[in-house]
Parts: C-alpha cells; sequence; structure tokens
C-alpha cells in the first residue's frame, strides 16, 4: 500500500440521531460511511432492578457494569505447535498498560471515539469492552482502570507509520 495509513476509528463516530437519516444528506452514488451503534447501547437506561435482585447499585459516579468502553489494545501473535505437530500462530489481544504517577499501573477506557484519539491519537488500536468486566479482570492482576483519563497530548504511542510496520510484521 503506498498511500497514507489513516485510522479508521473517525469513520465510525458519527453524528447520533434518533431516526432514520434524511435523504437529502448525500446523492445516491456517494459512499455510505457506516455508523457505530456500540455507544447507542451506552445512553439506553440500565433494565429496572428487581425486588429479589440483592446485589448492590452503581455508585454515584460509577458507570453501570455494562457500559461500554474503548481501551486501547492490539492484536499479537504466538507461535505454536498444533497435536498434529504443525506450527501455526494462534491470535490474542494485548491490553496496553500505562505507569501513572500515583496509580501505579492503570489501563486507559473511554466512553468516546473522540476521547480516545484526543488522549492517544487517531492511530492508536483499540477494542471495545464493558467496564465492569475489564475492572474485575485488571484488578485480579493489581491494575486500576481510569475512565476518560487526561493524558498529556501528543507523546502517542502509535503512529500511523507503526501501524504500517506492524502489519507488515505480522502477515
Amino acid at each position: 500500500m503506498d498511500g497514507p495509513i489513516r485510522s479508521r476509528i473517525l469513520d465510525y463516530a458519527g453524528p447520533h440521531t434518533d431516526g432514520p437519516e434524511p435523504a437529502a444528506t448525500a446523492p445516491e452514488d456517494a459512499p455510505h460511511t457506516p455508523r457505530s451503534r456500540l455507544l447507542d447501547y451506552a445512553e439506553d437506561a440500565p433494565p429496572a432492578r428487581t425486588e429479589e435482585d440483592a446485589r448492590p447499585g452503581p455508585k454515584p459516579g460509577v458507570p453501570p457494569y455494562h457500559t461500554p468502553v474503548l481501551v486501547p489494545a492490539h492484536p499479537r501473535y504466538v507461535e505454536a505447535v498444533d497435536a498434529e505437530g504443525r506450527a501455526g500462530r494462534v491470535p490474542f489481544v494485548a491490553y496496553e498498560l500505562f505507569a501513572h504517577p500515583t496509580a501505579g499501573t492503570v489501563a486507559f477506557a473511554f466512553t468516546t471515539p473522540a476521547r480516545l484519539v484526543a488522549a492517544l491519537g487517531e492511530a492508536q488500536p483499540w477494542i471495545a469492552a464493558s467496564i465492569g468486566p475489564l475492572a474485575e479482570g485488571m484488578r485480579e492482576h493489581g491494575v486500576t482502570v481510569l475512565l476518560d483519563p487526561r493524558v498529556a497530548g501528543g507523546q502517542y504511542n502509535w503512529r500511523p507509520e507503526d501501524l504500517a510496520s506492524y502489519a507488515r510484521e505480522v502477515r
């Protein structure tokens, strides 16, 4: 690929609309950019709790357990041999962890693509997860999850050329 590599994260972060898109917004032959519906689920009200449900509810200022978040992560591969002795590569996802001056090792989670891009740059790879299971899994390893952290700008871990290099490496 000779052209520049551009993150597609913003292609899916369109303005929220509650109804169908107006027909006059683009010509019929114009390409349609899909819009992620992930954050629509975060905007929905949580289901009503029954009296039999003794679990504590969310604390004020803490998002509900299944709130979708965007987490800096990227694919990794490990060389392996299967039962028949054939070599292969097994994919897995690695969460990116960060050093925090007071909280030690932390994982970042963002509630919107715009916040992730503002903090880590448009080339940052990420996955979608639920805040509750993410926080529980990280806590098991002594890692704190920071929601929508403020990060000093300009020092991004991933640049477009890094993504191109990584893509060549894993092929």
